[in-house]
């Protein structure tokens, strides 16, 4: 019995937190910033830039609050990582520069090379 309650300990102590990914041997988390993402797994394959709006909101102590009756504009980003066929996709959203939220998608597919564009 506690041989499988030390193996239990020590497979949920060495996982991945839910809202991270490994790319090769480095961790992204929420909270890193795009060119530490870029550093760590390179160029995405797809990205989707747009804006949404929102009352300001600070974080004091752990706590939300929202400061005025405005709203402000945050660039939001959302990266698609495709790891090939056998491996896992990720989607990672950016709100104002930073991770939010990393997402697994379905299985990645293999990426065939543009053929060059013709010049006139």
């Amino acid at each position: 019995m506690t041989k499988w309650l030390l193996a239990s300990i020590v497979s949920l102590c060495a996982a991945a937190p839910a809202f991270a990914f490994r790319c090769g041997t480095k961790l992204v988390t929420e909270g890193d910033t795009r060119s530490e993402v870029i550093q760590k797994c390179g160029d995405p394959v797809e990205i989707d830039r747009r804006s949404i709006f929102r009352q300001p909101l600070y974080w004091i102590h752990g706590r939300p609050y929202y400061v005025g009756n405005g709203v402000v504009e945050i660039p939001v980003e959302v990266w698609i990582y495709n790891f090939g066929p056998s491996k896992l996709m990720r989607q990672v959203r950016f709100e104002d520069g930073k991770v939010v939220e990393i997402e697994t998608l379905g299985y990645g597919y293999h990426e065939y090379p543009r053929p060059p564009r013709a010049t006139p």
